[in-house]
């Protein structure tokens, strides 16, 4: 994993890769946001502050990206969703059951970088970052997530139009 930089997540470690140049990608949802979010694409960052604090520290810029059918790729149970909840929060372990694999054509789109500003506190740098993602969303992603569309548009290779 040293080879791909893959470090513990702390405050302190995270701001030091930042510092000596390298990029870096997080992820403030996480493990929660992969097992719990829907076809809805909700932002579920609850109330993670720590990337918006290493940005800070660091004094970079935050890029927001997100990921088209990034959930039609991949679907987990629906069924006993309060008790995958229950057991994530008791393990912090991803043990709820995933299916899908499906072959659905995915695009990433990188948004506008946020810039550094000293006067922003971890809060309003994360609440900037949640909302330049759910406006990337919001542009790029139909809602809700249908994966018969995203199978679709990889076989015949059209462009997927949201509808307004």
């Amino acid at each position: 994993m040293e080879a791909f930089r893959v470090i513990p997540g702390t405050v302190s470690s995270c701001s030091n890769v930042l510092k000596e140049g390298n990029i870096l990608a997080i992820a403030p949802g996480g493990v929660y946001e992969a097992q719990f979010g829907t076809q809805l694409y909700e932002v579920l960052w609850k109330k993670r502050l720590g990337f918006a604090k290493v940005a800070l520290e660091a004094q970079t810029p935050i890029i927001p990206m997100f990921t088209q059918n990034i959930r039609e790729a991949f679907r987990t149970a629906r069924w006993g969703s309060r008790f995958w909840q229950w057991l994530y929060s008791r393990t912090k372990l991803p043990l709820i059951p995933i299916y899908g694999f499906f072959p659905v054509k995915m695009k990433t789109f990188i948004g506008k970088p946020i810039p550094y500003d000293p006067e922003n506190t971890p809060e309003i740098l994360a609440a900037k970052a949640s909302n330049a993602i759910q406006s990337l969303i919001r542009e790029h992603q139909i809602i809700p997530g249908s994966i018969w569309k995203a199978l679709m548009n990889r076989i015949f290779n059209t462009r997927l139009v949201k509808s307004v």
